[in-house]
């Protein structure tokens, strides 16, 4: 991520996945300690001063695509929150989706790379 913060090219958050960021971070399940609020909230603030970061939300026409997303990949309960991260991304035209959640494997109009696997070059 720090590549991405550092460059030049345009790199964008759903604010659904910075609300989720500091949830998981700072959950005392998931981590032993946990991330401080204050902590995790410098990381976003970090981010955001990246000046190629661009903030993503919903828009006017955001449940029109919500509804297909929903629809095509059959979704219901808890995946709801995937398929609007993947709405917000493909209504604001992101190309590929930095993910380590598989269940995003779900909507085929986005594509998705785990950031946390190394990338070997194309031939």
């Amino acid at each position: 991520m720090v590549e991405l913060a550092q460059g030049r090219a345009t790199w964008a958050i759903p604010w659904p996945c910075i609300h989720e960021f500091l949830a998981v971070v700072t959950h005392v399940r998931v981590y032993r300690p946990p991330s401080t609020l204050k902590q995790s909230l410098q990381q976003v603030e970090a981010w955001m001063e990246a000046p190629t970061l661009q903030l993503l939300h919903e828009s006017h026409d955001h449940f029109e695509t919500l509804s297909d997303v929903l629809e095509k990949a059959r979704v219901s309960g808890p995946l709801v929150h995937d398929a609007r991260v993947a709405a917000i991304c493909l209504v604001n035209g992101v190309r590929e989706l930095w993910t380590a959640d598989r269940d995003f494997a779900r909507f085929p109009r986005l594509r998705t790379r785990n950031p946390l696997i190394e990338r070997r070059p194309d031939p």
